[in-house]
C-alpha cells in the first residue's frame, strides 16, 4: 500500500511538471506571435527579400524623341524628326550575381531574426524561472511567518508559566519584522518581473501568470561535447556571419562582372519629309545600333574586387573570434549548470537535516523552556536552505535555457 502511494505521488508530480512545461510552451508561442521587436526583425527580413527583384532586372530602356527645328536636308528629303530606342544589357551572369548578393544578405537578416527569437525565448524562460523562485520565496516566507507566530504563542505560554525569559518573545518579534520586510521586497520583485514577463509576451501587464508548485528537474539533453560541436554548426550569429561572408563572395564575382563591357542594342527611326527628287523621297529611315561600354578605368574594378576579398577575410576572423567567445560563454554557463545540480543535492539534504533538528529543539523547549534562541537560529537555517533549494532549481533551468540559446534552439 505504501509503495502504491509513493508511485501515485511520483506520477502526480510528473504530470504536474509536464502541465507546467506545456504552460511555459504556450507562453513562448504567445511571445513569438506578439513580441513587437521580433516582428520588426521578421519584417526586416521580408523587406530584404524585396530587394532581389529590384536588382535582378535589366536597366530601364531609353526612348528619345527629337524634332528638328531646322530640318536637315538629305537626298530623300528634309529630316524632320527622330525617335531612338536603346536597351543596355550587362555582361552575361551579372544580374544573377547581383541577385545572389542580395539573397545572401536576406539570409543574414533571417538568421538575425532566428537569433532574436532564440534570445526572446531565453528571456521569457529566464524571467519565468525568476518568477517561480520569487513565488516560492513568498510561499516559504509566509509559511515561516506562521511558524514563528506559533513559536511566539509558545514562548508567551512559557513566560507566563515562569519557565522562559521575556527576551524570547522579543527575539520572535525581531525575526517576524525581518520576514515581513523580506516579504514586502519579494512582492515588489514579483510585480516588476511579472510586468517584464507580460511585456515580452506583449499582453496586459495584469495578466495572471501560472507558476508550478515545483519546478521540473530536467537535465541538459546533450553531452558537453555535443553542445560544443553544435555551437559552430547551429548558432544563429555564426550562421549570420557565414551568409555575410557568402554575400561578399558573390560581391567579388559581381565586381569582376562589372569590369566587363556592357552591350547596347537599339534602333533609330527618322521621319523624312516628301520634298526630294529621289525615287525614295519621303521614305522614312530605320537604323539598327549595336554598342558596348568600354571599362577603361580598371583601378576602380580592381579595388572593388580587392575590397570584397578583404571583407571575406574580415568575416572569417570574426567567425573564429565568435566561436571562441561562444565556447567561453558555454564553459561559464555549464559550470553554473553543474553547480546548480550540486546545490540541489546539497540543499535537499540540508533542508531535511535542519527540519529534523528544529523538531528536536521544539520538543526540548516544550519540556524545559531552554534553547529558544537555537530554535530561531535553526528556523533561519530551514528558511535559508528552502530558498536556496528553489534558487538552485531555477538556476539549473535558466542555465539549460541559455545553453539552448547558444545552440540556436
Amino acid at each position: 500500500m505504501k509503495n502504491k502511494i509513493i508511485i501515485i505521488s511520483i506520477l502526480l508530480t510528473l504530470s504536474g511538471q509536464l502541465f507546467a512545461q506545456d504552460v511555459l510552451n504556450k507562453y513562448l508561442e504567445t511571445a513569438a506571435k506578439n513580441n513587437p521587436a521580433l516582428k520588426a526583425k521578421f519584417n526586416e527580413y521580408n523587406a530584404s527579400l524585396e530587394k532581389v527583384p529590384q536588382v535582378g532586372t535589366l536597366p530601364d530602356p531609353q526612348l528619345i524623341f527629337g524634332y528638328f527645328i531646322m530640318p536637315v536636308e538629305t537626298k530623300n528629303g528634309p529630316q524632320q524628326a527622330k525617335i531612338s530606342f536603346s536597351q543596355m544589357f550587362p555582361w552575361f551572369g551579372t544580374l544573377n550575381s547581383k541577385e545572389n548578393v542580395f539573397i545572401s544578405a536576406a539570409k543574414v537578416k533571417y538568421q538575425n531574426f532566428e537569433d532574436a527569437k532564440s534570445n526572446l525565448f531565453f528571456e521569457v524562460k529566464s524571467t519565468y524561472y525568476d518568477l517561480y523562485f520569487i513565488k516560492k520565496g513568498i510561499d516559504i516566507t509566509l509559511e515561516n511567518i506562521k511558524i514563528l507566530e506559533t513559536f511566539k504563542r509558545l514562548s508567551l505560554i512559557k513566560i507566563q508559566a515562569g519557565r522562559a525569559s521575556g527576551v524570547d518573545e522579543l527575539r520572535v518579534e525581531l525575526e517576524l519584522n525581518d520576514l515581513e520586510n523580506n516579504l514586502a521586497l519579494l512582492k515588489d520583485n514579483w510585480f516588476i518581473n511579472s510586468v517584464k514577463f507580460n511585456n515580452f509576451l506583449n499582453v496586459d501587464n495584469h495578466n495572471d501568470i501560472q507558476i508550478p508548485e515545483t519546478l521540473w528537474i530536467d537535465d541538459l539533453q546533450y553531452s558537453k561535447q555535443a553542445v560544443i560541436d553544435s555551437l559552430s554548426l547551429n548558432n544563429h550569429q555564426l550562421k549570420s556571419l557565414g551568409f555575410l561572408k557568402e554575400s561578399f563572395a558573390f560581391n567579388e564575382h559581381l565586381s569582376k562582372k562589372q569590369g566587363l563591357p556592357k552591350i547596347i542594342l537599339g534602333v533609330d527611326y527618322s521621319a523624312i519629309g516628301n520634298a526630294g527628287t529621289s525615287p525614295d523621297a519621303g521614305k522614312n529611315a530605320f537604323m539598327v545600333k549595336v554598342g558596348v561600354t568600354i571599362p577603361l578605368y580598371r583601378k576602380k574594378y580592381s579595388a572593388m574586387v580587392n575590397e570584397a576579398v578583404i571583407q571575406q577575410q574580415v568575416i572569417e576572423d570574426k567567425k573564429l573570434d565568435k566561436v571562441n567567445v561562444l565556447e567561453t560563454l558555454f564553459e561559464k554557463v555549464y559550470s553554473k549548470y553543474t553547480d546548480a545540480n550540486r546545490r540541489i543535492i546539497l540543499f535537499e539534504k540540508q533542508s531535511i537535516l535542519a527540519k529534523r533538528a528544529i523538531k528536536l529543539l521544539e520538543k526540548e523547549y516544550t519540556n524545559s523552556g531552554k534553547n529558544f534562541e537555537e530554535i530561531l537560529r535553526m528556523d533561519k537555517s530551514v528558511l535559508k536552505y528552502s530558498l536556496e533549494l528553489e534558487k538552485a532549481r531555477a538556476d539549473k533551468q535558466a542555465s539549460i535555457a541559455f545553453i539552448n540559446y547558444l545552440m540556436g534552439y
